[in-house]
């Protein structure tokens, strides 16, 4: 983990706290706007009537704005702090209207007692210090959801023992700094890759990380491809029908990235 980005994204996110998309409004109808597939993004433009350039990634909706092929992407907060401005891959851009407030979740099976196994690892790393030390070397930590004890108990069929027996947590994911990316070396890292990894040791298992299409992540799950869908994913209401879902564990937002000029 480069600590660049650790202290450019807490300084993104504390200037959002003392007022992020409080300026001037520069989303309108007449834009085109770069989205992720399937995302949180894409809900907040069709919920804004705005014509949309529907793309793979949220990395690819920012690539689009750095082209010049789309005027402005919707991506998640904490990817903006993490990927645009001074220091960082994108330094020619910048974030503007706030459009939503939200909160990140895991993801598993409908039904799956996983859920409340990830919710008892949370409580237990959260009262220990574990979570917030995790979020620290990621830079987002003021973003931490309070996480309070929660009972579990194992289901004879359920999938925790279906993953126990089959010796391999799959997490889905994308690219998606600071929750899932790869370090020089070309292993995942990030607040959501180290916290499944801890989850996995809680297990007794090993670890797996599979890139998906972000679009067909309740297919990858119900399919079993994947055991867990991982990847700062967004608590909506076709996410929490479709899936059993963990407790929150981080506040998040969606906003608008323009070029700075």
């Amino acid at each position: 983990m480069k600590k660049k980005l650790a202290v450019v994204l807490a300084l993104a996110m504390s200037l959002c706290l003392a007022g992020c998309g409080s300026s001037a409004t520069t989303a309108n109808s007449k834009m085109v706007y770069a989205v992720e597939a399937g995302s949180a993004g894409e809900a907040a433009a069709q919920e804004n009537s705005f014509e949309m350039n529907s793309v793979a990634s949220q990395a690819d909706a920012l690539m689009e704005v750095a082209a010049g092929t789309s005027d402005a992407a919707i991506i998640d907060l904490l990817m903006a702090g993490a990927m645009i401005g001074e220091g960082t891959s994108y330094p020619n851009l910048k974030y503007t209207d706030k459009l939503t407030t939200e909160e990140y979740g895991v993801g598993c099976r409908k039904g799956s007692d996983l859920a409340a196994f990830i919710n008892d690892v949370f409580a237990q790393t959260y009262a220990d210090g574990t979570m917030k030390t995790t979020a620290t070397k990621y830079g987002v930590q003021e973003s931490l959801v309070e996480q309070k004890a929660d009972a579990y108990t194992e289901q004879a069929d359920g999938d925790v023992a279906y993953i126990k027996g089959k010796g391999t947590l799959i997490v889905g994911i994308t690219d998606f700094a600071p929750m899932d990316y790869k370090d020089d070396n070309g292993e995942w890292i990030g607040f959501d890759a180290d916290m499944a990894r801890i989850v996995a040791e809680k297990l007794g298992v090993e670890i797996q990380f599979v890139e998906i299409d972000w679009d067909n992540k309740i297919m990858e799950l119900d399919s079993k491809n994947i055991d867990v869908v991982w990847n700062g994913m967004t608590l909506t209401n076709e996410v929490t029908a479709a899936m059993e879902c963990s407790n929150a564990y981080c506040n998040n937002a969606q906003v608008v990235v323009v070029p700075a000029k």
